[in-house]
C-alpha cells in the first residue's frame, strides 16, 4: 500500500476546502454569517445618520436604487402609427405632436416676419384688393381653429390630485382615427344610465356566478338562458335585437367551462341609428365570488366610483372606454364602494372595495407621494379598505366589428385578435 498524503486545508473561499471536518465547517459558516450581518447594519447605520444629516442624499438613493422590472423595460413601436393594433403609448404620442406643432408654428412665425421685412409697404398692401367680407371669412375661420385647439387642450389638462397616480388612464387623449371608427362608443357625452342586459351560454349552470357579475354592473338585469330542450334556442344576435328594442345599451354574456365562468362577452347596443357593435370579448381568470374572501363585505345598490389605471394604447384605450360605459358617469359617494380596473401586462385586475377615511393612529405615518415626500393636505389621515368581490382577472382576446364572430360583416369585420405570437417578446404589451 502506498503512502497516504495529507490533505492541506485550502485558503480559498469555498468551506469544503478549506476544512474537511464537518463540525468546523460548520462553525466557519456561523462565523461568516454573523460577519456579514454585522457589515450590514453598521452600513445601514452609517448611512442613517448621513442621510439624517442631509436628506438630499436619501432622495437620490431612493432614485437611483429603481428595480428593473418588465414594465420598465416596455419596449413601443416606432412611427406615429395610432391605429388600433399599434402599441404606441398615446401620451407620448400625443405630447409628440404638441411639440413638433409648436416647433412648426415657431418656423412659420419666423419666416412670416422675414418676409414682412423684405416686402416693400407700397407692394405688399394686398389686403386691399381682396373682395369684401374675405378677410372676415378667413379670420373667423382662423379663430374657430384656435377655439377648437383650446378645448381639445383644455380636455386633456385634467385638474391634479392631492395623490396622483401614475397609472391613471386618460380617456381624452384618445386619437381621432379611434373616435372616428367607434363613433358611438367615443361619444362626447357619455351615457348618463347605462342599461345593461346579462345573460349566460346556451344551459348554464353558473346562474349564481353570473348574478354575481351582474352586480358589479348597475342597472343590469339578468335573464337565464337555459330553456327546454325541444324549445327554440335564441343565438347572441337575436338577443342583441331584443335588448336594443327594449333600451338595453349593452349585452353582457357569461360563459363557462367544468361549471365556472372562463369567458366574458361585452357587446355595445348603441342608438337606434347605428348599428350594432363593438364586441369585445374577454377570458376569466381567478374567478372568486364575493363570499369566498376574508372579511368581505356586501354590497349596496349605489352607483360606484371607477378607476381605470395602465390603459396606454389605443386597444388599451378602447378596452377602457368600453369598460367605462358600462357604469354610470355620476356615481353615488355616500355609499363609498369604488371599482378598479387595473392593467398590468395585458391583464385587466377587476376589484371592488369599501373605503373610509379615519384618523391616523399615533404609530402611524402620513401618507408620502412618489418622491419620498409628505402630501399636503393628507397629513393624520387614514383610508381603510374592504373588499366587497367579486375577484376576476380579464384578457382580452377579440374585438368585433358587430355582434360577435358571426354578426360582423365586410372586410374589416375583425378589428383584432390575440393570437401566441404577440406574447414573444416578454417586453411588449398590446394594452
Amino acid at each position: 500500500m502506498g503512502s497516504q498524503q495529507k490533505r492541506r486545508p485550502s485558503s480559498g473561499g469555498s468551506l469544503s476546502l478549506r476544512t474537511s471536518n464537518k463540525l468546523r465547517r460548520k462553525s466557519l459558516y456561523v462565523t461568516q454569517k454573523k460577519e456579514a450581518n454585522k457589515s450590514r447594519h453598521e452600513e445601514r447605520h452609517r448611512r442613517r445618520k448621513e442621510e439624517a444629516k442631509d436628506p438630499e442624499l436619501r432622495r437620490v438613493r431612493l432614485e437611483n436604487n429603481q428595480p428593473a422590472s418588465i414594465d420598465k423595460k416596455r419596449i413601443w413601436d416606432d412611427g406615429d402609427d395610432d391605429s388600433l393594433g399599434a402599441v404606441v403609448n398615446v401620451a407620448q404620442l400625443k405630447r409628440r405632436r404638441l411639440e413638433a406643432a409648436a416647433a412648426r408654428e415657431a418656423d412659420g412665425i419666423q419666416d412670416d416676419l422675414s418676409d414682412d421685412d423684405d416686402v416693400d409697404s407700397m407692394l405688399g398692401s394686398d389686403d386691399e384688393l381682396k373682395p369684401n367680407g374675405e378677410d372676415g371669412e378667413d379670420e373667423e375661420d382662423e379663430e374657430d381653429d384656435a377655439k377648437a385647439e383650446r378645448d381639445q387642450s383644455r380636455r386633456a389638462q385634467r385638474t391634479p390630485s392631492l395623490a396622483p397616480s401614475t397609472a391613471s388612464t386618460n380617456l381624452d387623449l384618445t386619437p381621432d382615427s379611434l373616435a372616428t371608427e367607434f363613433k358611438h362608443l367615443f361619444a362626447d357625452e357619455p351615457l348618463q344610465f347605462p342599461k345593461i342586459l346579462v345573460t349566460t351560454g346556451i344551459n348554464a349552470t353558473i346562474h349564481k356566478e353570473a348574478q354575481d357579475i351582474a352586480e358589479l354592473f348597475p342597472n343590469t338585469t339578468y335573464i337565464r338562458r337555459s330553456a327546454h330542450f325541444h324549445s327554440h334556442k335564441y343565438s347572441v344576435r337575436e338577443i342583441a335585437k331584443f335588448a336594443k328594442n327594449r333600451g338595453f345599451t349593452a349585452l353582457v354574456v357569461v360563459h363557462e367551462d367544468l361549471k365556472k365562468p372562463s369567458q366574458l362577452t361585452i357587446c355595445h347596443l348603441n342608438s337606434e341609428a347605428s348599428a350594432l357593435g363593438p364586441t369585445l370579448t374577454y377570458t376569466i381568470r381567478g374567478y372568486q365570488p364575493g363570499k369566498s374572501l376574508l372579511g368581505h363585505g356586501n354590497p349596496t345598490n349605489h352607483y360606484p366610483e371607477l378607476l381605470l389605471n395602465g390603459f396606454q394604447t389605443p386597444l388599451g384605450l378602447l378596452a377602457a372606454k368600453s369598460l367605462y360605459t358600462l357604469f354610470p358617469a355620476k356615481p353615488e359617494l355616500g355609499g363609498r364602494q369604488v371599482v378598479t380596473l387595473h392593467n398590468q401586462r395585458d391583464y385587466i385586475f377587476v376589484r371592488r372595495h369599501r373605503y373610509v377615511f379615519r384618523e391616523a393612529r399615533p404609530t402611524e405615518k402620513n401618507v408620502v407621494g412618489a418622491d419620498g415626500k409628505e402630501l399636503e393636505g393628507l397629513q393624520g389621515i387614514r383610508a381603510g379598505l374592504q373588499e366587497i368581490g367579486p375577484r376576476m382577472t380579464l384578457k382580452l382576446r377579440r374585438v368585433d366589428k358587430g355582434i360577435g364572430r358571426a354578426g360582423s360583416e365586410g372586410e374589416d369585420a375583425l378589428k383584432w385578435e390575440w393570437k401566441t405570437k404577440m406574447e414573444k417578446k416578454r417586453t411588449r404589451f398590446n394594452l
